[in-house]
């Protein structure tokens, strides 16, 4: 049976028009090819399978070797990961879909054994995270950071305007600036991981500077009508805190808004877990920023549709539901059941739990 809601209706997203207001959120994999790190060609079908998302949004890709954090994630920083990608985008555009990709540096969630010559990774300020990261093929603590030099940040920023002239070059319609979940620049802008007492460190507006110079490094490249943002205000992922949150992302939405990102992706909760971690009005990020707000985290048919009739959020992003059901729009549009996913195949490995769930066409077919 056909469902009524807004989350079927076309919407206006720059100079997109989106069928539906479902987007596939960022959802890493560890399956690039090494040691190019280019996407393999198993992704090429992997996306191509949920190109009716109204907008896909890729896994997240290290504009640098330095910003590598897992065994096995792609980049977009040389030519090799550019040819990967286009392949991607081309089969997206011939189903008829629209993709981003999601531009990333991990920051302290990394390993020696990932960074250039062996290096320490790097950070607002040299404090180690509780936390784990996948590499050589399984969990292990990150490695101790380093702090950033004040003279090492313009090179980080001009990496995010290389990555986005090279997501354009791979025939991308837009790109997400990772800007949330415990890594670098969500690491500059809250005070638990940033201690720094330079122009990058202290007061909300020196600890919002690069999320906001990498934004505008961004936007000159691609323009705002072909850039998003993901911010997770209250998330404790890869051990991340803030004392005070609500005035520090109401700055920073502020400041998104002027620079007229095309939309603001934002991670209500704790990634992946409770919504209700800690208070937080999402309703002033909603209303301070004037383009498109998408919603994320813990969302089923009943809470998108509510939400979204509510007016309380312009697009809504599922993850999980994404990896098991290519077809999640025709499922969902039909009141259909969803394909359980398989958590042991979420990281790394090949077809298996990557491009061999089944549609619902497919499953009836076989009955």
């Amino acid at each position: 049976m056909s469902q009524s809601t807004k989350l079927f209706e076309p919407f206006k997203l720059g100079q997109l028009t989106l069928p539906n207001r479902l987007a596939m959120a960022p959802l890493t994999r560890n399956r690039a090819v090494p040691p190019s790190f280019a996407p393999s060609p198993l992704a090429v079908d992997y996306y191509g399978q949920r190109a009716s998302a109204g907008l896909l949004i890729t896994e997240a890709s290290q504009v640098s070797q330095q910003g590598q954090g897992y065994q096995d994630t792609p980049g977009i920083y040389s030519k090799e990961q550019v040819e990967g990608w286009k392949k991607v985008t081309d089969r997206v555009h011939e189903r008829g879909g629209r993709i981003f990709i999601q531009l990333w540096h991990v920051g302290r969630i990394s390993h020696v054994a990932l960074q250039p010559n062996g290096g320490a990774p790097v950070a607002p300020s040299a404090i180690k995270a509780k936390t784990k990261t996948f590499v050589n093929g399984t969990f292990a603590d990150v490695s101790e950071p380093r702090a950033l030099e004040l003279s090492e940040i313009p090179g980080i920023i001009d990496d995010f305007k290389r990555g986005t002239a090279n997501a354009l070059a791979a025939g991308f319609d837009g790109v997400e600036i990772h800007g949330a979940n415990g890594y670098l620049l969500d690491q500059f802008a809250k005070d638990g991981t940033n201690k720094r007492t330079d122009a990058y460190g202290g007061s909300i507006e020196n600890r919002a500077k690069l999320m906001l110079e990498v934004s505008q490094a961004v936007v000159a490249e691609a323009g705002g009508d072909r850039t998003g943002i993901r911010i997770s205000p209250v998330t404790p992922a890869n051990d991340v805190s803030d004392s005070n949150p609500q005035p520090l992302f109401d700055y920073i939405v502020d400041h998104l808004n002027a620079l007229k990102l095309t939309y603001l992706h934002v991670i209500e909760g704790a990634t992946g877990g409770p919504r209700d971690v800690a208070p937080f009005d999402y309703a002033s990020l909603r209303k301070r920023f004037k383009q498109a707000y998408m919603a994320n985290n813990g969302y089923d048919f009943a809470l998108a549709t509510k939400v979204l009739d509510s007016g309380a959020a312009d697009l809504i992003a599922f993850g999980k539901p994404f990896i098991s059901n290519p077809d999640l729009v025709e499922r969902l549009k039909k009141g259909a059941p969803l394909n359980d996913w398989d958590k042991a195949t979420f990281y790394g490995g090949g077809a298996k739990g990557y491009t061999d769930y089944p549609t619902l066409k497919a499953t009836e077919a076989a009955e």
